[in-house]
Protein backbone atom coordinates (compact mmCIF):
# COMPACT_ATOMS: atom_id res chain seq x y z
CA UNK A 1 0.00 0.00 0.00
CA UNK A 2 0.90 3.61 -0.54
CA UNK A 3 1.00 6.67 0.99
CA UNK A 4 0.80 9.73 -0.84
CA UNK A 5 0.49 13.09 0.33
CA UNK A 6 0.45 15.60 -2.76
CA UNK A 7 -1.74 16.13 -5.25
CA UNK A 8 0.75 15.27 -8.20
CA UNK A 9 1.77 11.91 -7.15
CA UNK A 10 -1.72 10.66 -6.75
CA UNK A 11 -2.45 12.46 -10.59
CA UNK A 12 0.62 10.19 -11.71
CA UNK A 13 -0.87 6.72 -10.40
CA UNK A 14 -4.32 7.22 -11.73
CA UNK A 15 -3.35 8.85 -15.10
CA UNK A 16 -1.25 5.14 -15.56
CA UNK A 17 -4.20 3.11 -14.30
CA UNK A 18 -6.18 4.99 -16.19
CA UNK A 19 -4.16 3.97 -19.24
CA UNK A 20 -4.30 0.69 -18.42
CA UNK A 21 -8.36 0.73 -18.41
CA UNK A 22 -8.21 0.22 -14.55
CA UNK A 23 -11.64 0.53 -12.63
CA UNK A 24 -10.93 2.77 -9.40
CA UNK A 25 -13.06 2.97 -6.07
CA UNK A 26 -12.54 5.83 -3.90
CA UNK A 27 -13.71 5.90 -0.07
CA UNK A 28 -13.36 9.60 1.47
CA UNK A 29 -12.67 9.78 4.78
CA UNK A 30 -11.52 11.89 7.59
CA UNK A 31 -9.64 9.50 9.09
CA UNK A 32 -9.90 7.99 12.58
CA UNK A 33 -11.62 5.24 11.03
CA UNK A 34 -13.57 2.56 11.96
CA UNK A 35 -15.83 -0.51 10.84
CA UNK A 36 -18.07 1.07 8.74
CA UNK A 37 -14.59 2.84 6.96
CA UNK A 38 -13.46 -0.98 6.34
CA UNK A 39 -16.81 -1.84 5.26
CA UNK A 40 -16.97 1.02 2.25
CA UNK A 41 -12.99 -0.28 1.60
CA UNK A 42 -13.92 -3.81 1.17
CA UNK A 43 -16.73 -2.87 -1.16
CA UNK A 44 -14.71 -1.03 -3.09
CA UNK A 45 -12.25 -3.67 -3.51
CA UNK A 46 -14.61 -6.43 -4.78
CA UNK A 47 -15.95 -3.44 -7.75
CA UNK A 48 -12.86 -2.34 -8.48
CA UNK A 49 -8.80 -2.97 -9.41
CA UNK A 50 -7.46 0.33 -7.98
CA UNK A 51 -8.77 1.39 -4.16
CA UNK A 52 -7.97 4.30 -3.01
CA UNK A 53 -8.98 5.80 0.35
CA UNK A 54 -8.14 9.45 1.67
CA UNK A 55 -7.98 10.34 4.82
CA UNK A 56 -8.32 14.83 4.94
CA UNK A 57 -9.78 16.43 7.73
CA UNK A 58 -11.80 18.79 5.45
CA UNK A 59 -11.80 22.63 7.33
CA UNK A 60 -14.09 24.15 5.17
CA UNK A 61 -17.38 21.57 6.31
CA UNK A 62 -16.63 22.95 9.71
CA UNK A 63 -18.13 25.81 11.62
CA UNK A 64 -16.54 28.20 13.81
CA UNK A 65 -17.40 26.66 17.04
CA UNK A 66 -17.13 23.34 15.57
CA UNK A 67 -14.60 20.43 16.50
CA UNK A 68 -12.06 20.50 13.86
CA UNK A 69 -8.99 21.10 15.80
CA UNK A 70 -10.15 18.16 18.20
CA UNK A 71 -11.36 15.57 15.44
CA UNK A 72 -9.46 12.68 16.61
CA UNK A 73 -6.74 11.66 14.27
CA UNK A 74 -4.68 8.27 14.33
CA UNK A 75 -2.81 8.47 10.78
CA UNK A 76 -0.38 5.61 11.81
CA UNK A 77 -3.55 3.38 13.32
CA UNK A 78 -5.37 4.23 10.18
CA UNK A 79 -2.96 3.08 7.98
CA UNK A 80 -2.69 -0.17 9.46
CA UNK A 81 -6.43 -0.87 8.80
CA UNK A 82 -6.90 0.41 5.56
CA UNK A 83 -4.21 -2.39 4.49
CA UNK A 84 -6.00 -4.45 6.32
CA UNK A 85 -9.00 -3.65 4.09
CA UNK A 86 -7.19 -3.89 0.97
CA UNK A 87 -6.57 0.02 0.31
CA UNK A 88 -4.17 0.42 -2.87
CA UNK A 89 -3.29 4.17 -2.03
CA UNK A 90 -4.09 6.40 1.14
CA UNK A 91 -4.22 9.83 -0.46
CA UNK A 92 -3.04 12.04 2.88
CA UNK A 93 -2.87 15.44 1.66
CA UNK A 94 -2.36 18.74 4.30
CA UNK A 95 -4.70 21.56 4.05
CA UNK A 96 -2.18 23.41 2.40
CA UNK A 97 -2.02 20.73 -0.29
CA UNK A 98 -5.79 20.69 -0.84
CA UNK A 99 -6.63 24.43 -0.46
CA UNK A 100 -2.76 26.37 -1.68
CA UNK A 101 -4.91 29.51 -2.49
CA UNK A 102 -8.29 30.84 -2.40
CA UNK A 103 -9.71 32.23 -5.59
CA UNK A 104 -12.87 33.27 -4.28
CA UNK A 105 -15.25 30.50 -6.20
CA UNK A 106 -17.53 28.67 -4.00
CA UNK A 107 -20.07 25.91 -4.28
CA UNK A 108 -23.48 25.99 -2.71
CA UNK A 109 -25.31 22.84 -1.49
CA UNK A 110 -28.94 24.42 -2.33
CA UNK A 111 -32.14 23.50 -1.23
CA UNK A 112 -30.63 19.91 0.73
CA UNK A 113 -28.64 21.59 2.45
CA UNK A 114 -31.10 23.82 4.10
CA UNK A 115 -32.59 21.34 6.61
CA UNK A 116 -31.71 18.55 9.15
CA UNK A 117 -28.19 18.52 10.01
CA UNK A 118 -27.51 22.16 7.33
CA UNK A 119 -30.39 24.19 9.61
CA UNK A 120 -28.01 24.07 12.33
CA UNK A 121 -24.75 24.08 10.41
CA UNK A 122 -24.69 26.81 8.05
CA UNK A 123 -21.69 26.43 4.92
CA UNK A 124 -21.04 22.73 5.87
CA UNK A 125 -22.45 21.14 2.93
CA UNK A 126 -20.73 24.08 0.98
CA UNK A 127 -17.47 22.25 2.17
CA UNK A 128 -18.27 18.62 1.73
CA UNK A 129 -19.08 19.59 -2.11
CA UNK A 130 -16.18 21.52 -2.17
CA UNK A 131 -13.99 18.90 -0.98
CA UNK A 132 -15.00 16.24 -2.65
CA UNK A 133 -14.98 17.77 -6.20
CA UNK A 134 -11.84 18.39 -5.53
CA UNK A 135 -11.30 14.56 -4.52
CA UNK A 136 -13.55 13.38 -7.79
CA UNK A 137 -11.25 15.46 -10.07
CA UNK A 138 -7.91 14.55 -8.57
CA UNK A 139 -8.98 10.55 -8.18
CA UNK A 140 -10.99 10.32 -11.32
CA UNK A 141 -12.47 7.55 -9.58
CA UNK A 142 -15.15 5.15 -11.68
CA UNK A 143 -16.93 4.64 -8.78
CA UNK A 144 -17.06 6.63 -4.51
CA UNK A 145 -18.29 5.07 -1.44
CA UNK A 146 -20.44 6.68 1.22
CA UNK A 147 -21.81 5.48 4.46
CA UNK A 148 -25.35 5.76 4.76
CA UNK A 149 -25.33 7.13 8.60
CA UNK A 150 -24.90 10.44 6.47
CA UNK A 151 -28.19 10.29 4.42
CA UNK A 152 -28.20 13.96 3.89
CA UNK A 153 -24.47 14.40 2.55
CA UNK A 154 -25.63 11.00 0.33
CA UNK A 155 -28.14 12.64 -1.10
CA UNK A 156 -26.68 16.38 -1.55
CA UNK A 157 -23.44 14.17 -3.27
CA UNK A 158 -25.79 12.14 -5.66
CA UNK A 159 -27.66 15.57 -6.79
CA UNK A 160 -24.33 17.28 -7.52
CA UNK A 161 -22.98 14.02 -9.48
CA UNK A 162 -26.38 13.89 -11.45
CA UNK A 163 -26.92 17.58 -12.06
CA UNK A 164 -23.19 18.30 -13.05
CA UNK A 165 -22.66 15.61 -14.85
CA UNK A 166 -19.50 13.61 -12.98
CA UNK A 167 -18.86 10.39 -14.80
CA UNK A 168 -18.70 8.34 -11.84
CA UNK A 169 -21.13 6.40 -9.71
CA UNK A 170 -22.35 7.06 -6.36
CA UNK A 171 -22.43 4.06 -3.81
CA UNK A 172 -24.44 3.79 -0.73
CA UNK A 173 -23.72 1.18 1.92
CA UNK A 174 -25.85 0.49 4.84
CA UNK A 175 -24.79 2.05 8.24
CA UNK A 176 -22.57 -0.42 10.76
CA UNK A 177 -23.24 -0.78 14.06
CA UNK A 178 -22.44 -1.62 17.33
CA UNK A 179 -23.95 -4.86 18.92
CA UNK A 180 -26.37 -2.24 21.47
CA UNK A 181 -27.15 -0.45 17.78
CA UNK A 182 -25.64 3.01 18.20
CA UNK A 183 -23.85 3.90 14.76
CA UNK A 184 -20.38 3.70 14.17
CA UNK A 185 -19.14 6.78 14.26
CA UNK A 186 -15.57 8.70 15.07
CA UNK A 187 -17.06 10.62 17.29
CA UNK A 188 -18.31 7.75 19.92
CA UNK A 189 -14.87 8.18 21.26
CA UNK A 190 -16.02 11.37 22.67
CA UNK A 191 -18.31 9.28 24.86
CA UNK A 192 -18.18 9.32 28.83
CA UNK A 193 -19.10 5.25 29.90
CA UNK A 194 -22.23 6.93 31.14
CA UNK A 195 -23.27 8.94 28.02
CA UNK A 196 -21.82 5.36 25.57
CA UNK A 197 -24.26 3.71 27.88
CA UNK A 198 -27.53 6.37 26.55
CA UNK A 199 -26.39 6.55 23.41
CA UNK A 200 -28.41 3.85 22.02
CA UNK A 201 -31.54 4.90 22.81
CA UNK A 202 -31.05 7.17 19.61
CA UNK A 203 -31.63 4.23 17.24
CA UNK A 204 -34.20 2.47 19.46
CA UNK A 205 -36.50 4.99 19.27
CA UNK A 206 -35.60 5.24 15.40
CA UNK A 207 -36.98 1.99 15.44
CA UNK A 208 -39.96 2.49 16.93
CA UNK A 209 -41.19 6.02 15.28
CA UNK A 210 -40.35 3.46 12.15
CA UNK A 211 -42.66 1.08 12.71
CA UNK A 212 -45.65 3.62 14.11
CA UNK A 213 -45.35 5.51 10.95
CA UNK A 214 -45.81 1.82 9.08
CA UNK A 215 -49.10 1.15 10.89
CA UNK A 216 -50.51 4.49 11.34
CA UNK A 217 -49.18 6.64 8.28
CA UNK A 218 -48.91 9.46 11.05
CA UNK A 219 -46.11 11.47 10.78
CA UNK A 220 -46.24 13.59 13.64
CA UNK A 221 -47.13 10.94 15.53
CA UNK A 222 -43.91 8.87 15.04
CA UNK A 223 -42.10 11.63 15.64
CA UNK A 224 -43.30 12.96 19.23
CA UNK A 225 -42.37 8.80 20.05
CA UNK A 226 -38.59 9.07 19.09
CA UNK A 227 -38.63 12.07 21.06
CA UNK A 228 -40.13 11.02 24.62
CA UNK A 229 -38.54 7.54 23.77
CA UNK A 230 -35.10 9.92 23.56
CA UNK A 231 -36.02 12.06 26.24
CA UNK A 232 -36.86 9.07 29.11
CA UNK A 233 -34.18 7.21 28.34
CA UNK A 234 -30.95 8.90 27.87
CA UNK A 235 -30.12 12.96 28.77
CA UNK A 236 -29.66 13.94 25.37
CA UNK A 237 -30.77 17.03 23.61
CA UNK A 238 -32.77 16.56 20.74
CA UNK A 239 -31.38 18.61 17.78
CA UNK A 240 -34.23 17.14 15.47
CA UNK A 241 -36.39 13.78 14.71
CA UNK A 242 -37.77 13.97 11.05
CA UNK A 243 -39.09 12.74 8.39
CA UNK A 244 -38.68 13.31 4.82
CA UNK A 245 -39.09 11.73 1.00
CA UNK A 246 -35.45 10.11 0.11
CA UNK A 247 -33.42 10.73 -1.69
CA UNK A 248 -34.96 14.29 -2.57
CA UNK A 249 -35.31 15.70 1.44
CA UNK A 250 -38.82 16.87 0.48
CA UNK A 251 -41.76 16.89 2.41
CA UNK A 252 -43.61 13.56 2.40
CA UNK A 253 -46.76 13.50 -0.12
CA UNK A 254 -49.17 10.64 -0.54
CA UNK A 255 -46.95 9.68 -3.70
CA UNK A 256 -43.91 9.04 -1.39
CA UNK A 257 -42.59 5.37 -1.77
CA UNK A 258 -39.14 5.82 -0.07
CA UNK A 259 -38.42 7.67 3.21
CA UNK A 260 -35.48 9.05 5.71
CA UNK A 261 -36.00 9.32 8.76
CA UNK A 262 -33.44 10.75 10.58
CA UNK A 263 -31.83 12.36 13.96
CA UNK A 264 -29.34 14.61 15.39
CA UNK A 265 -29.13 14.74 19.21
CA UNK A 266 -26.56 15.96 21.57
CA UNK A 267 -25.36 13.28 24.16
CA UNK A 268 -23.33 15.39 26.32
CA UNK A 269 -20.70 17.25 23.76
CA UNK A 270 -20.97 14.98 20.97
CA UNK A 271 -23.62 15.66 18.33
CA UNK A 272 -24.98 12.06 16.80
CA UNK A 273 -26.13 11.57 14.37
CA UNK A 274 -28.30 8.70 13.23
CA UNK A 275 -31.38 7.49 10.34
CA UNK A 276 -33.26 4.45 8.84
CA UNK A 277 -34.34 4.20 5.33
CA UNK A 278 -37.09 2.53 4.71
CA UNK A 279 -40.14 1.77 2.05
CA UNK A 280 -44.06 1.17 2.83
CA UNK A 281 -43.11 -2.64 2.61
CA UNK A 282 -41.22 -2.39 5.89
CA UNK A 283 -38.14 -3.20 4.06
CA UNK A 284 -34.99 -0.62 3.71
CA UNK A 285 -35.16 1.32 0.75
CA UNK A 286 -32.33 0.15 -2.19
CA UNK A 287 -31.94 4.24 -3.45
Amino acid sequence: MMILNTISQLNSIVDQAKREGKSIGLVPTMGFLHEGHLALANAAKEENELVIMSIFVNPTQFGPNEDFQTYPRDLKRDTQLAESAGVDIIFAPSVEEMYPENGGISIKAGRQSEILCGASRPGHFDGVLQVVTKLFHIAQPTRAYFGQKDAQQVAIIQTLVRDYNFPLEIRSLPIVREADGLAKSSRNVYLTEQERSEAPAIYEALIKAKEEFLVNRNANAAIELASNHITRNSSGKIDYIELLAYPDLKEVTGDTNHFLLASAVFIGKTRLIDNIIFSFEGETANV
